[in-house]
């Protein structure tokens, strides 16, 4: 009843918001560089861990909202700090000035690298990441998987050598985080004796497939991998997915029942989200986001060059449409908050009342996407006080049965 009372507060909310949604048009340049500015100093999403003297830096090199332009105002200060990298007395120097200009090249080509200069940022950004991973203990070990002619990438880090097989998170990155990022979250979780495996999501970083109805299957290709490897305890996979990725962590959770001891979805694209009504009036011009949300979509799914194809692609995309909700589900902890304009609250209730088991759900009342907020909880609360608690609460239970 508790339950069935907040999703009312919800849906009125998302009332409200949608006349705002219709309202919402691009940043200019200088709008941009405002708010990321103020991201910086705040250290929210997507700047979280930059330097606002980097970032001011970096700005100061951007006149234009040209895409090489962006990026290189970043890289040129991301240079900088590979240069100190590879001057440095020691590994541990090294690895914190090859992160910092990871961190750099990142931001050089969000959201997606749809330009010639956020593509070699892009690939700057893994090599910086891969330099910093060097010095890591336990070790990050980068697997490769071959998948249909081509091959998924993904980061294995499991904890020091145990007897028995470890737990494991399948971290699946979003439309514009990356695994990286999502390695970078999970560290934490290595301490409690779990592993991870961070993966992109399709259409981005280094998957082998774009955006399309079936894409999950690549995921599959991962579990087939995991559930061999001798170090994880296969009847004990969670996987967890932020945003876009929180769409195929929710499919999985359907699709890869069996396999899976658990799911984890913030934010995740249900239905109404995948709708072309939401396309041009919730994903164009968001401002929640910072820039290009529609354009980084365009560049994530297969057969996509405009905002038409955009509106052809995606219904198909919804679970509803594809006759999943009905079907059992694995215990799931569905993350968002009430102000979230990325993806509509309707989403949420959907994907909760369906399915055959009780799902768990942390949603924030002053929370945007993903439930975060300027202050109290961000991301990395919401992390470590919300996700991954949930994660390890689910694994001692199977131990207890």
């Amino acid at each position: 009843m508790r339950l069935f009372k907040i999703l009312l507060v919800f849906f009125a909310t998302s009332l409200q918001l949608g006349s705002a949604l219709s309202q919402m048009t691009e940043r200019t340049i200088d709008e941009v560089k405002h708010e990321s500015m103020a991201r910086a100093q705040r250290g929210a999403y997507p700047l979280g861990g930059l330097d606002p003297v980097d970032v001011a830096q970096a700005l100061d090199r951007i006149k234009t909202s040209d895409r090489d332009e962006w990026a290189r105002g970043w890289g040129h200060v991301a240079q900088g700090y590979m240069a100190q990298g590879r001057a440095a007395s020691s590994a541990a120097q090294a690895a914190a000035a090859y992160k910092k200009a990871w961190r750099l090249y990142y931001f050089a080509q969000w959201p997606v690298p749809n330009s010639p200069a956020k593509i070699a940022a892009y690939e700057s950004a893994v090599q910086a990441y891969l330099l910093s991973a060097k010095t890591m203990d336990p070790p990050l070990e980068v697997v490769t998987i071959p998948f249909e002619g081509k091959t998924i990438t993904g980061y294995l880090r499991l904890p020091k050598q145990s007897k028995d097989p470890v737990p494991l998170i399948l971290a699946i990155s979003g439309l514009d985080s990356r695994k990286e990022t999502v390695a970078e979250s999970y560290a934490q979780i290595l301490a409690q004796g779990v592993g991870f495996f961070a993966v992109d999501s399709p259409g981005t970083g280094q998957a082998p497939l774009k955006v399309n109805a079936t894409a999950e299957r690549m995921f599959s290709a991962v579990l087939d991998y995991l559930h061999q490897h001798p170090r994880v305890d296969h009847s004990r996979i969670i996987v967890s997915g932020v945003s876009f990725g929180g769409y195929w962590a929710s499919k999985l959770a359907i699709t890869e029942k069996a396999r899976l001891l658990g799911a984890v979805a913030q934010s995740p694209p249900v239905d109404e989200f995948f709708t072309e009504r939401f396309l041009r009036e919730g994903t164009m011009g968001n401002r929640e986001y910072l820039f290009d949300l529609a354009p980084a979509f365009i560049n994530v799914f297969e057969g996509a060059h405009s905002i038409d194809d955009l509106a052809r692609l995606m219904p198909g995309m919804s679970l509803k449409a594809q006759k999943l909700l009905s079907k059992p589900t694995t215990p799931m902890l569905v993350v968002t908050g009430v102000k979230d304009t990325q993806v509509p609250i309707s989403d949420i209730e959907l994907l909760m009342r369906s399915g055959d088991v009780p799902k768990e759900a942390w949603i924030n009342p002053s929370g945007g996407h993903l439930g975060r907020e300027a202050k109290g909880w961000t991301d990395p609360v919401i992390f470590s006080k919300v996700i991954i608690p949930w994660e390890l609460r689910l694994i001692e239970q199977s131990r207890q049965r």
